[in-house]
């Protein structure tokens, strides 16, 4: 850690897990130890070969911020691996409010009298790490056998009878969803066609209501025309 005046930066060396044709990327922790904000940027030896985010920022009083530096993916290792390039972290005091718009090249100009703390890293490469080769387990009491791949590639013929067997198992419960789902829909086609049968009925009142009117009113025209036919044929018979 650098324990400087204005920050506190971890690590001092960026160590890059190097590995060709891959992008790989470190990071800086910077704190601000004091009660006043503070201006950083970032410079190095080799810009086309990193990229820094952010290369410039504020950090506030008693304030941390994290620092993102990438390596672009390289198409030949370093002879012994060493790496020469360098890196320089420049901090300066800035007025209360400033933000990192209001960062200009002058802030860190020594000549023009400022005070500008710096700080020295170096790249380091490092192996990258190699992943842990895994534990063959026997399989617990009550679960599911695993399935292996023969050296060539292929799945022998017991790992795909204890698949067989897995999906035998796991088939009731495929069924039960089913079955669940077969009940639901027969309860909702039910539920409609109850529906439907009681509009059916409403329907058949209402039209055997108007049948019943209509009736009544037939029946009272043929009273009205069985009395005028009479009342003709008693006038025709008095005259006669």
């Amino acid at each position: 850690m650098s324990a400087g005046e204005l920050l506190n930066i971890e690590p001092l060396e960026l160590k890059f897990p190097f590995e060709l044709k891959t992008q790989i990327s470190c990071s800086l922790h910077v704190s601000n130890k004091t009660d006043s904000y503070v201006a950083f940027k970032v410079k190095t030896t080799n810009p086309k070969k990193y990229c820094v985010r952010p290369n410039t920022g504020v950090v506030l009083p008693q304030s941390k911020c994290d620092i993102i530096v990438t390596m672009q993916a390289q198409k030949e290792a370093p002879p012994d691996m060493q790496c020469k390039d360098k890196f320089l972290l420049q901090s300066v005091k800035v007025p209360e409010g400033s933000t990192p718009k209001d960062i200009t090249a002058e802030m860190f100009n020594k000549e023009a009298g400022n005070v500008v703390e710096e700080s020295k890293l170096r790249v380091v490469y490092v192996p990258p790490t190699q992943p842990i080769s895994p534990v063959k387990e026997e399989p617990e009491e009550g679960s599911s056998p695993r399935a292996s791949v023969s050296e060539n590639g292929s799945v022998t013929a017991s790992e795909l009878s204890s698949a067989a067997k897995t999906t035998e198992r796991l088939a009731p419960e495929d069924k039960s969803f089913e079955a669940k789902a077969l009940i639901s829909r027969l309860t909702e086609e039910k539920n409609n066609a109850i529906l439907q049968s009681n509009r059916l009925r409403q329907e058949l009142e209402l039209l055997r209501r108007e049948s019943s009117r209509n009736r009544g009113g037939l029946s009272l025209m043929k009273v009205i025309l069985v009395g005028l036919v009479g009342i003709v044929l008693g006038y025709i018979l008095k005259k006669s």
